[in-house]
């Protein structure tokens, strides 16, 4: 179960005292984290198909095992400049409820890391100031001994492109 409620207008850090297992993945020189539950596959990169007039966050679609999903980029969420990809590049492939449904979604990263298991003592909410992603697309920043894991709020991200659609929730 996702840990994050998207009918809560002000998203939580993790439960603390717990342990969160996450897939990091990098993205514009970054670790980034996603939570484990949420993750359905890792795909090579795969072609993609341009959506005209298509938000810039998922301006493609591809074909996922014989299904058409949206491909999002996180970049311009986070002002990272879009990149070419490289043979480390990955798509993780998320799923999201949105209106009541199960939907797909594809992520391009830099590379996929690791899953581990961080210690949700450790997440803290993003400071007000000093950041130069917005706040509101970062859920928590966790501190590991070789810096900071950012883990980023999906469901706001998705969330703000459904109104724009007219799609009522996602979970």
């Amino acid at each position: 179960m996702p840990l994050h409620d998207m009918t809560d207008p002000n998203p939580s850090l993790p439960p603390a005292d717990t342990a969160l297992e996450v897939l990091t993945f990098g993205m514009g020189g970054e670790t980034f984290a996603l939570d484990a539950v949420l993750v359905r596959e890792i795909l090579d990169m795969v072609p993609r198909t341009p959506v005209p007039g298509a938000d810039a966050l998922v301006g493609h679609v591809i074909n996922f095992r014989g299904r058409v999903i949206p491909l999002a980029d996180l970049r311009p969420a986070f002002g990272m400049e879009r990149q070419d990809a490289t043979p480390d590049s990955r798509i993780i492939v998320v799923e999201l409820t949105i209106d009541d449904e199960p939907t797909l979604i594809g992520l391009t990263t830099d590379s996929v890391e690791e899953v581990a298991t961080f210690d949700t003592a450790t997440c803290e909410a993003p400071p007000a100031i000093g950041m130069r992603w917005p706040r509101e697309h970062v859920r928590g920043l966790f501190k590991r001994d070789n810096g900071i894991v950012v883990l980023p709020d999906l469901h706001a991200l998705f969330q703000m492109l459904a109104a724009r659609a007219g799609v009522s929730t996602i979970h």
